[in-house]
């Protein structure tokens, strides 16, 4: 992920964590979360003049990175160990 990447992605979760701090995700339609996410969305497409379907693309698929990269550094911190099986 590049440094403009993750500028575009802090702003949108930026965003996110004021205008959906008082929702509960889990019984939030995504279509509802998203519909709230527009204006910042709307704001970047305009920015680097690229529909706002490419900017919800672009989130979605930094987002998927971000969260993989989340995960890699909790398995690197956790140690070689994590992947063994449990002995009973």
């Amino acid at each position: 992920m590049t440094d403009q990447d993750r500028i575009f992605l802090n702003r949108i979760n930026k965003y996110a964590e004021e205008v959906l701090k008082d929702i509960d995700p889990q019984n939030t339609h995504v279509s509802e979360q998203l519909e709230r996410l527009r204006p910042i969305m709307q704001e970047l497409a305009d920015e680097i003049g690229k529909p706002l379907e490419d900017v919800f693309i672009k989130y979605m698929d930094l987002a998927s990175e971000q969260s993989v990269e989340a995960e890699n550094k909790y398995r690197e911190d956790l140690g070689p160990d994590i992947d063994l099986p449990v002995r009973i």
